[in-house]
């Protein structure tokens, strides 16, 4: 916002030319003055007492204490939004194959959906949202795959490239599951040990798995669900090999199912905005703990 300078009051005659100068230069907010232009370097940051973040990721509190950095600041999170809204409107493209490492896979799928027609792809990029907003607010710099922004896609080797070009700290893809009825509650997949073609995940199954089990622990704890009664032995944890956007990563990477879209229980969660909340703050809190260390 434009302000206005200040102007300079008229001194004493008697006072020497020199001094005159000091208080004119003091009090129009001059170099070396405590009254700098709002368009200074620190112009971005927020002024002490306000509790407000400031453009270094700071923070400070009301009593007006030094800055503190917020908790994820310089770290870089990757959200990956299960599928695309639009995949069903491009099935030719969405059905090449591409390679995984261990083998050729379809780009993309369209997803699941609740009985009543809410789909996977809404699901996950609201998700997404509510989880971007909540850790660009612990000071991490949040990049999602995509947005809705494209046709479709993109396919899951661009989707692991994306965090692996941001070098992330985390990635964690969105999704919800689409398995028989009675199947309920939420699981995390971890990437397995795989040494083939272009994949390697080697240095990234050690990580991931304490990703995975930190956003696990804090998904129960915040929306009060219960891991899969239906794989996982009751963990919340599915480690599988197939899936390209693990296979290619280089990065920790998990995917987070948040509960099966085709029990009529679970799909009453999962399409309630208020849970959905309580999932984005889950997925959260694990990343902010494993990244915390």
């Amino acid at each position: 916002m434009p302000y206005d300078h200040r102007k300079l009051l008229a001194l004493p005659l008697a006072l020497p030319v020199a001094l005159t100068a000091c208080a004119a230069l003091a009090a129009c907010g001059g170099p070396g003055s405590a009254a700098q232009s709002p368009r200074s370097a620190d112009a971005k940051a927020t002024a002490p007492g306000t509790g407000e973040a400031t453009a270094s990721g700071t923070a400070t509190d009301p009593a007006g204490t030094p800055p503190k950095a917020l908790p994820l600041a310089g770290r870089t999170v990757v959200i990956d939004p299960g599928h695309n809204p639009g995949n069903f409107r491009h099935p030719k493209e969405i059905n090449q194959k591409v390679d995984i490492g261990t083998h050729r896979k379809e780009c993309d799928t369209t997803g699941t959906s609740t009985d009543a027609g809410y789909t996977e792809a809404a699901f996950t990029l609201d998700v997404s949202h509510r989880l971007r907003d909540l850790l660009k607010a612990q000071g991490a710099e949040v990049v999602l795959t995509h947005d809705a922004d494209r046709p479709f896609g993109p396919c899951i080797d661009e989707r692991a490239r994306t965090g692996n070009a941001a070098r992330a700290d985390a990635v964690v893809s969105v999704h919800a599951d689409g398995s028989a009825a009675g199947n309920r509650g939420f699981h995390v997949i971890l990437p397995a040990r795989v040494r083939s073609g272009t994949a390697d995940t080697t240095a990234i199954v050690g990580p991931s798995r304490t990703l995975g089990e930190d956003i696990a622990r804090h998904f129960a704890r915040a929306t009060g669900t219960a891991p899969a009664n239906y794989l996982g032995s009751g963990t919340g944890l599915d480690v599988r090999d197939d899936l390209g956007g693990l296979n290619l990563s280089t990065v920790p990477k998990v995917f987070v199912e948040c509960g099966n879209m085709r029990d009529p229980k679970d799909a009453a969660l999962l399409t309630d905005a208020a849970w959905r909340q309580k999932a984005a703050r889950g997925i959260a809190d694990g990343i902010r703990t494993y990244l915390k260390g």
